[in-house]
């Protein structure tokens, strides 16, 4: 069988959505989520591959979680996890429930509804986030903030990428429910332009995204550790800007991915905002001990 290794697309993380492990973090807190990285990367490339039957990448799955918890030494990126687990005395729970997910995505094709691809979201994405908490000693206080802004970015990146995936995976995550009430059908998503009844799916799943997006509302401020607070509220902000360009355009022929530029004002925005959020804590706490 084939190595995971060679199975990898080259997408890294400088390729995503949203910062990996960006200077904001930590550097002794930087390695151990790039090796997270590195594994769900392997992980999900394998998932996509466009070339392995189902049965090929199952097996390549299971050789990863073999070799996370130990069954087996046989993959670098497994192997390396399992050290770096070890030596923060960090769970497998997070990357197990990774390879759940990525699993759905070899045999489930189709969502009904979405609360069934929120359900999805809480194996292939809130785990991200609270590997990253877990690093970083935080409070599982803060794991529903979390999950709902995880939640919120894997659905943006749905919509994002609905047209691709249906094309080159048939893999369809707009529910089939929305898609029925919109008057909208699955085969809409092959078309080089989205049907105004697609449009309206489309635009209708992002305004429930941008619900669960606010059901993290102050997650940052509840952070611990100040410069991951800073990255979570630059996620966030970016999170904003993507559903903003979904709603206003259409995912199938025009770019609902954020540029450079509009990364750079994303991140600006969230700085400020993580930074001011930061300092009114700050002197709220003070003006509390002041008064005690």
């Amino acid at each position: 069988m084939t190595g995971a290794a060679q199975l990898r697309s080259g997408k890294g993380h400088r390729d995503e959505n949203f910062p990996v492990a960006s200077l904001l973090i930590r550097a002794d807190h930087r390695a151990p989520i790039l090796a997270f990285y590195d594994f769900v990367r392997t992980a999900d490339d394998i998932a996509d591959h466009p070339q392995l039957a189902p049965d090929e990448k199952l097996a390549h799955l299971e050789a990863l979680e073999a070799g996370l918890v130990g069954r087996s030494d046989g993959e670098e990126v497994a192997r390396r996890l399992r050290e770096v687990l070890k030596e923060r005395k960090l769970s497998a729970r997070h990357a197990q429930d990774l390879l759940t997910a990525f699993r759905m995505d070899v045999t489930k094709l189709r969502y009904r509804n979405f609360e069934e691809l929120v359900d999805y979201c809480r194996y292939s994405a809130m785990p991200v986030g609270r590997f990253v908490l877990d690093v970083h000693g935080e409070s599982e206080a803060t794991w529903p903030a979390n999950d709902a802004l995880c939640a919120a970015l894997q659905i943006n990146n749905h919509i994002q990428d609905c047209g691709t995936d249906y094309r080159t995976l048939d893999r369809v995550y707009v529910p089939l429910d929305a898609l029925a009430a919109a008057g909208a059908s699955v085969d809409d998503l092959g078309r080089e332009r989205a049907s105004p009844a697609l449009r309206s799916c489309l635009q209708g799943l992002a305004s429930r995204t941008e619900a669960v997006l606010d059901q993290s509302r102050g997650f940052a401020a509840m952070i611990g550790d100040f410069r991951l607070s800073l990255e979570v509220a630059v996620i966030t902000a970016l999170a904003r800007r993507i559903l903003t360009l979904i709603k206003t355009r259409d995912p199938l022929s025009e770019n609902v991915h954020l540029g450079r530029f509009g990364a750079m004002r994303g991140a600006a925005a969230g700085l400020v905002t993580g930074s001011a959020t930061r300092l009114v804590r700050g002197f709220a706490a003070a003006s509390k001990t002041t008064n005690a």
